[in-house]
């Protein structure tokens, strides 16, 4: 058992965080060697490590990170930033729980916070994360180029893309298969009798929503199917948008057969507006990005899934390979969708 030194001078107080200096007291040490032990560094006896951890678990001492980042070769904080879509939305949840994950594993926090798809949220929450000297950014992006970063990547600050491919700047993305999703929904919906397929879109000025377009048309040109009538509807980019849409899709004399909603949120205010019109079970629907609950109605909802847990775990990998050192080439890693059969993607068109 390891016995510590009984010249502490004095208790720590109730309102007192213990510091180096109480540690190296009761293990009855100097500073630097628990400098030295917190910090990891070699040279320090297995009886000394365990005399100091012990003082420090009885203390429950923990490092200022921030006050040892002045004396640390490394200049290191043990923080990673964190920028996500909206930490509201299941997407960005799921990928926030990865990154958190594999951070917590090294010992690192985690800042997070909301993009809302503004470009002047995004550059005033990058400036927060850099004033607060973040080790690395992990970052979904809205504005037309990310070249102002370039100043924070030549000091050595790594950058991790994830959802959308940055613009004015080279650095690693991980993004799913969004054109190849799109697609693989709308050939779900043809193969399944439909021909009048309304396509609802988010908003053209983010990167995904444009891929997502893109392989819907793109589809509908290999089967095809003109799409000079088709309903086509973008720039929506929330529940109660989307609800008003459809039900004007529904309430024309011309309805479609059919629905791809390109987008989770995009997809709820879909299903409520196929329910308002008791027309739930007669128009199909496909939806982009799982939804909660999504098994539970009836009928299910059919979706193409992203996978923001891998697309999160690949994020954190490529961030610690470069904090580790890792120089090589830039890379763009796709992430594959799954197309999720649960009901309403399997309607066929009546008559």
């Amino acid at each position: 058992m390891t016995s510590l030194s009984s010249s502490f001078p004095s208790p720590v107080g109730p309102s007192q965080r213990p510091t180096m200096r109480h540690v190296a007291a009761l293990a009855g040490v100097g500073v630097k060697t628990v400098s030295r032990v917190i910090n990891g560094e070699p040279n320090v006896s297995q009886a000394t490590i365990a005399r100091v951890q012990a003082a420090a678990a009885s203390l429950h001492y923990q490092p200022d990170l921030h006050a040892g980042n002045l004396r640390r070769n490394d200049r290191r904080t043990h923080t990673l930033a964190l920028l996500v879509g909206s930490v509201a939305n299941p997407f960005s949840g799921a990928l926030h729980r990865a990154v958190e994950d594999a951070a917590a594993q090294r010992g690192m926090a985690v800042f997070a916070s909301s993009l809302d798809d503004d470009p002047a949220r995004e550059r005033g929450l990058v400036s927060a994360f850099l004033s607060r000297r973040v080790d690395g950014l992990i970052l979904t992006t809205v504005s037309k180029s990310q070249g102002y970063l370039l100043p924070e990547q030549e000091r050595g600050t790594p950058l991790v893309f994830v959802d959308r491919e940055p613009v004015g700047i080279e650095a690693d993305a991980i993004v799913s298969d969004n054109a190849s999703g799109a697609a693989s929904a709308t050939r779900h919906l043809i193969e399944h009798g439909h021909r009048r397929i309304a396509y609802l879109g988010d908003r053209l000025d983010i990167q995904t929503a444009r891929e997502r377009h893109r392989g819907f048309l793109e589809e509908l040109g290999r089967a095809g199917i003109s799409t000079s009538s088709l309903p086509v509807i973008d720039n929506l980019h929330d529940e109660n948008s989307a609800r008003d849409a459809v039900n004007r899709l529904l309430d024309s004399d011309n309805p479609p057969t059919a629905i791809f909603s390109s987008q989770n949120l995009v997809t709820i205010g879909a299903v409520r507006a196929l329910r308002d019109h008791d027309a739930h079970r007669r128009v199909a629907l496909v939806g982009f990005d799982d939804v909660p609950l999504a098994d539970l109605l009836e009928p299910g909802i059919t979706v193409v899934a992203q996978d923001p847990q891998r697309i999160g775990e690949l994020a954190a990998e490529r961030m610690f390979a470069r904090l580790d050192g890792d120089t090589s080439a830039d890379r763009r890693y796709v992430v594959p969708t799954t197309l999720i059969v649960r009901g309403s993607g399997e309607i066929r068109p009546r008559g």
